[in-house]
């Protein structure tokens, strides 16, 4: 049977490599909804080519232009937060890939959720912000949540047909990003542009800077203990320069499951699509006579101070790690903008972290209420920067 997919954020590098797996396989999924933010010119020539039901923008400003250019195709078009929200509630919709970009991604993709829908979650700020809250959720309205992230498919992969209670580690692997051999010196004066170059992967502007302070893998610690039910002290970060053993799983009897692969997206979003099938494809194979050395190295917390806080944010719990994501957002978006330094990031993280009001129970409100006082406070350090 034919799936329909809705897609939050399209336009982006997820959502893009999802719409080459539709293409791969026209025979299995159906574009159903699309979405953006503000990428209205690449919308257009999406919605053009799959024709969905729906077509929804974020930015209001830029819905006369989307409704104008597609006036002569049946299809919905829709703007601003509402929307989105509702288009991931259609019937028709089987799968919903959550693949906006930060905290905007938590609303929909809980309104998903509510509607029982099967979750591709590419959107790692979901579980960061309100890990609790989702799990929650997706019990209460039996929603599956399958990981597209390339770490959390590998694991994901490595324990399908396994006793969860034979678990002994989760090795969770991390490039190290462009400035794995700097000094702490040198990265006090790396640019943005620098931050951008990312060695193996094609991301956005937001997770690869993320990737670059290894505040992303901090956030895939997070994330891990919410899909997998292990606690922090078993997900071991190993950095893999390659990015060819995606991740792994430990067992009590000292066996190790890694998935390893190319670095390419689009085979973790293939399997979220199609699970428990695993579909052909036509993407590049790994050949380990190219790839005849894989490295490993333990992370530098001292060098890349971001990991060190994501893991004291899940370990303080409640409304902290919401606070660690409101700031990073904060300061993600002032270092590519040039308004502070790449190690002024960590520090307005951590201020952030100990001057924002502590919630040990937080609900919805309480994050939405978290989000924007952290933003506050970090916004404010910016400025004095």
């Amino acid at each position: 049977m034919i799936k329909r997919i809705a897609i939050l954020g399209s336009t982006g590098s997820i959502g893009t490599q999802t719409l080459d797996v539709v293409r791969e396989h026209p025979d299995r999924y159906e574009v159903y909804a699309i979405s953006a933010n503000r990428s209205v010119d690449l919308l257009i020539r999406q919605a053009r080519e799959f024709k969905p039901e729906v077509v929804c923008i974020a930015d209001e400003r830029c819905y006369e232009t989307l409704r104008e250019a597609l006036s002569d195709l049946p299809i919905k078009v829709w703007c601003g937060a509402e929307s989105i929200d509702q288009m991931v509630t259609f019937p028709s919709v089987d799968i919903v890939v959550a693949a906006m970009v930060g905290y905007a991604g938590l609303q929909p993709t809980i309104e998903a959720i509510k509607a029982g829908k099967t979750i591709a979650l590419a959107n790692k700020e979901t579980l960061v912000v309100a890990g609790e809250l989702i799990g929650e959720l997706a019990a209460q309205y039996h929603a599956a949540i399958l990981p597209v992230d390339s770490e959390h498919s590998a694991i994901f992969q490595s324990l399908v047909g396994e006793d969860p209670n034979t678990v002994e580690k989760l090795l969770l692997t991390a490039s190290g990003g462009p400035f794995l051999h700097h000094s702490l010196e040198q990265l006090r004066s790396v640019t943005a542009a620098e931050a951008l170059r990312h060695p193996n992967w094609e991301m956005g502007a937001k997770i690869t800077i993320d990737s670059a302070s290894m505040m992303n893998k901090g956030f895939e610690v997070i994330e891990a203990k919410w899909l997998f039910g292990v606690p922090v002290d078993k997900i071991q970060v190993v950095v893999h320069p390659q990015s060819i053993v995606h991740s792994a799983v430990q067992y009590i009897d000292g066996s190790v499951k890694a998935q390893l692969g190319m670095p390419d997206m689009r085979l973790p979003i293939q399997y979220a699509l199609a699970y428990p099938e695993r579909l052909q494809s036509t993407f590049p194979r790994l050949d380990l006579f190219t790839y005849n050395t894989l490295t490993f190295l333990a992370p530098d917390q001292e060098r890349f101070p971001c990991l060190s806080l994501a893991y004291e944010a899940v370990a303080r719990g409640g409304n902290i790690p919401c606070i660690l994501n409101a700031a990073n957002e904060v300061a993600n978006l002032a270092f590519r903008e040039g308004r502070c330094g790449f190690m002024d990031m960590p520090d307005i993280i951590a201020d952030t972290m100990a001057k924002a009001s502590f919630i040990p129970k937080p609900d919805y409100d309480a994050y939405v209420a978290s989000d924007k006082e952290a933003r506050q406070i970090a916004e404010e350090m910016v400025n004095g920067k």
